[in-house]
């Protein structure tokens, strides 16, 4: 456990941030570690450097490490701000211990990244998942559980390309200890994030959060299969019966998973479990419409790994999830098993994407796979 002090010292909670008064446990001295500069690690430490935060970003990039050393940290957008100045290394350049470090790689490099960042922390230091994905189940077992606490993210962001990444849209920001305990470094870390996100929330059910996610990105992963947007993707009527199945069967695995999901920026939960109409799930996608065609960013990062970056995505590490918990606990997911294996088959060039405003092979696998599924009569290829 991180003593109370960790990331708070007293003699300094009378400061003021920016004319606010700081928060309980908030110091405007404190050294983050932040392993991953990309999307989500570029915005967010950005922000805290210029609230006064000690930065130190980690990257195996080496031309993206450079970029920020030669010229900064620029993040561009319209939540972006001005390019900051850093500390920036690669993992095998990296010296020192800090007393917390934010985990904000892809999902896939969770253990990879766990391993090398574990010399890394302090003894007492914490290490907060902030990806996508149950990652803390993994960090577990190379840090302890005691040391890892979760974050969930929903804000847009990209990585464009060395020293530039894009903050296109803001979103929920939720942190919380693995067993719900709304412990000192909990509130500290809570208060550090509202450096990022004021509305940020600590929660003593971040797994609810996670798993709502886990919801949330199998319905990305299905519009990252067309060229379409999100917001237009979610919006056809075509797939409406195939997007609401999708978010069925992964409540239906949290629940026998003993998971209590929670709501965020339209994505309702409640609207996909047991029990609710299709009228409550089909509300649910559209505020989902509403809130993406708000954000400056209009296709999934899942969409600019496969389109862009031509890169493995993080399917295994999201989807994956869901269907090896279906399988633990008898819960079926054909569809997103499906999914899954759809993703796979454009990462390795078997198929491509469909094209936007077009009804094409992929949405038709998917749907076409709808009756036997759910008994949803009329629906297919």
């Amino acid at each position: 456990m991180i003593p109370d002090d960790a990331f708070g010292r007293p003699d300094q909670r009378e400061q003021e941030l920016d004319g606010r008064p700081l928060d309980e446990g908030e110091d405007t001295q404190q050294r983050v570690l932040i392993w991953g500069a990309g999307a989500i690690g570029g915005a967010i430490g950005a922000a805290l450097i210029r609230s006064g935060v000690d930065v130190t970003f980690v990257d195996v990039a080496q031309a993206h490490v450079q970029a920020i050393r030669e010229r900064g940290l620029q993040v561009t957008g319209p939540f972006g701000g001005p390019t900051v100045r850093a500390s920036a290394c690669t993992p095998e350049e990296l010296a020192g211990q800090w007393p917390l470090a934010l985990l904000c790689t892809k999902a896939q490099d969770t253990r990879a990244a766990g391993e090398a960042l574990r010399p890394h922390v302090t003894g007492d230091g914490a290490v907060v998942s902030v990806q996508n994905g149950l990652n803390p189940l993994i960090l577990n077992e190379i840090l302890g559980p005691g040391r890892v606490l979760g974050a969930f993210v929903n804000f847009g962001a990209d990585y464009l390309e060395p020293g530039v990444v894009t903050y296109g849209g803001r979103g929920a920001v939720v942190v919380g200890e693995q067993g719900g305990a709304l412990t000192a470094r909990a509130h500290a870390i809570h208060a550090l994030l509202q450096r990022f996100e004021p509305a940020a929330i600590l929660t003593p059910n971040i797994f609810g959060y996670l798993w709502s996610k886990l919801g949330y990105g199998s319905l990305l992963f299905a519009t990252a299969v067309t060229d379409d947007s999100i917001a237009d993707a979610l919006a056809r009527p075509d797939n409406r019966a195939m997007y609401v199945e999708l978010g069925r069967e992964v409540m239906r695995v949290a629940l026998a998973h003993g998971v209590t999901p929670e709501a965020f920026n339209g994505f309702d939960p409640a609207a996909f479990l047991p029990g609710a109409g299709d009228a409550q799930a089909h509300a649910s996608l559209d505020d989902l419409v509403a809130f993406n065609r708000r954000s400056a960013k209009t296709h999934s990062g899942i969409w600019r790994d496969l389109a862009v970056r031509k890169r493995r995505t993080e399917v295994d590490a999201q989807v994956g999830w869901v269907v090896h918990f279906g399988d633990q606990h008898g819960v079926p997911t054909p569809l997103n098993a499906l999914l899954v294996e759809l993703i796979h088959d454009i990462e390795n060039g078997r198929r491509t994407l469909d094209a936007a405003g077009t009804d094409g092979p992929n949405m038709r696998a998917l749907r076409a796979a709808m009756p036997a599924i759910s008994g949803v009569p009329g629906v297919g290829a």
